[in-house]
């Protein structure tokens, strides 16, 4: 039967999930140039009328269709989300209730028969939510000078083969390649979401080169409080990301809410710490940094771990991210504009290895529990391989569509040198944030 309590949660959390993605719009804005603003947010803006139509004609489908057979996709039986329509129409004439379509996550994923079920429907929109942030903190790393056609073309496919496979793959049940064969864990998205995002982002800034006057000029913030707001945005929003991705109104929700709490803490003071260490002053974007860095590294740990180890994910992810955003891009030259790759693939990749430390046995959806724990190094070993294979699916997969949109947009996936120079505010949209700092109003 339909638990009431499940299915109120799950419809907070897939609410809180889709705040997320505005939310992105006034971190990644505030981030940007002056005169790239509009088009740094319209490009988010963008994945979420492109990713919401895609997910419910054929994504989910993609995703989480099917019977669980194959390894690497889900099916076509859900084209159009109509099943679950139908399954809503069963309900309402008193025909067996319908539970969710579950992805692979969570209490329900693992024993549905001791578990409260929701409506299938919630569960697309829940998933519709991640599929939208992942595609848009895509968008970081090509701020200020790719087509925005061809960001919106290139999101458009990529949404269904690279993330609805690759979700298929973590968290598509029994058979499935990641989750299943491999037995890598992912609670909320460490592979799917993170990995998969900031990857992507480094391959097309490779693709697109970089920006005039990258190393010469500095790029600094236009606007501060616009990226703290952008923070806080996708701090309470991440609550419903990680706590929702129990799928059940109990403990372990809990337990996740808790650890993204700490883990985001964590961070947050890290990263201060180690700013203060380096160049002697604390800022408000390196603060705002380092909670996302600890948002990101607990994701794929959120319902494994205990609140101490958390505490101590979100003190060792935000060195490491710090030094790949203020090091490690300078001295390899690849510009990766609000630093897409370096927060949220870095961070997501410390995050996978970490769980395979301090994952907990009893919370852990296969036999195995972390090294720190058993002393067993199957559980590290399965994580290292599941990321290998999403870096490898998702690079291939990332060039082979790149090149295919570049063939489209006439060889050429990046504006003119004019367009670019005078900003794609004024020269893509036609029109700038501040109108009267450029004395258009």
């Amino acid at each position: 039967m339909i638990d009431t309590g499940s299915t109120g949660f799950m419809l907070v959390c897939a609410m809180l999930v889709l705040l997320m993605t505005p939310g992105l719009a006034f971190f990644y804005g505030g981030l940007s140039r002056r005169k790239n603003v509009v088009n740094t947010m319209v490009m988010v803006f963008g994945v979420l009328g492109i990713v919401g139509v895609v997910w419910v004609v054929c994504g989910w489908s993609f995703a989480y269709g099917g019977d669980g057979s194959l390894p690497f996709f889900g099916g076509f039986d859900q084209i159009g989300c109509l099943s679950a329509v139908n399954d809503m129409v069963a309900e309402a004439e008193g025909t067996p209730d319908a539970f969710a379509v579950l992805s692979g996550q969570g209490a329900l994923a693992n024993d549905p028969e001791l578990a409260a079920g929701y409506p299938a429907i919630i569960d697309i929109v829940f998933q519709m939510a991640f599929a939208m942030i992942t595609c848009a903190i895509i968008t970081g790393a090509v701020a200020g000078r790719m087509k925005f056609g061809a960001v919106c073309a290139f999101v458009a496919v990529w949404v269904v083969v690279v993330y609805a496979p690759l979700a298929h793959m973590v968290w598509g049940g029994d058979g499935s390649l990641i989750g299943d064969m491999i037995g890598a864990l992912d609670f909320a998205g460490g592979d799917v979401v993170h990995i998969s995002s900031g990857l992507t982002g480094l391959i097309l800034c490779l693709m697109l080169g970089r920006r005039k006057g990258f190393a010469v000029l500095s790029y600094r913030p236009h606007n501060v409080p616009f990226v703290a707001l952008g923070a806080a945005l996708l701090w309470f929003g991440w609550f419903g990301f990680n706590a929702g991705s129990e799928f059940a109104a109990d403990g372990v929700a809990g337990l996740a809410l808790l650890n993204t709490v700490a883990a985001s803490a964590a961070g947050v003071l890290s990263w201060m710490l180690t700013e203060r260490i380096t160049v002697g002053k604390c800022t408000l974007v390196g603060a705002a940094t380092g909670l996302v860095a600890g948002l990101v590294v607990i994701t794929p740990a959120a319902g494994f771990v205990e609140p101490w180890a958390a505490i101590v994910m979100g003190l060792i992810v935000s060195p490491i991210v710090y030094w790949a955003i203020s090091q490690a891009k300078r001295r390899l030259g690849y510009d990766d504009a609000l630093d897409a790759f370096g927060c949220h693939c870095v961070g997501g990749i410390v995050g996978g290895i970490l769980t395979g430390l301090f994952c907990v046995p009893g919370l852990s959806w296969t036999e195995h529990g972390g090294l720190l724990y058993t002393g067993d190094w199957s559980l590290l070993g399965a994580q290292v391989l599941g990321i290998l294979v999403t870096i490898a699916f998702v690079a291939i997969a990332d060039v082979v569509l790149g090149l295919i949109i570049k063939a489209c947009f006439a060889g050429s996936l990046r504006v003119s040198a004019e367009d670019e120079a005078a900003g794609l505010d004024v020269a893509v949209h036609g029109e700038s944030a501040y109108p009267a700092y450029l004395g258009l109003d």
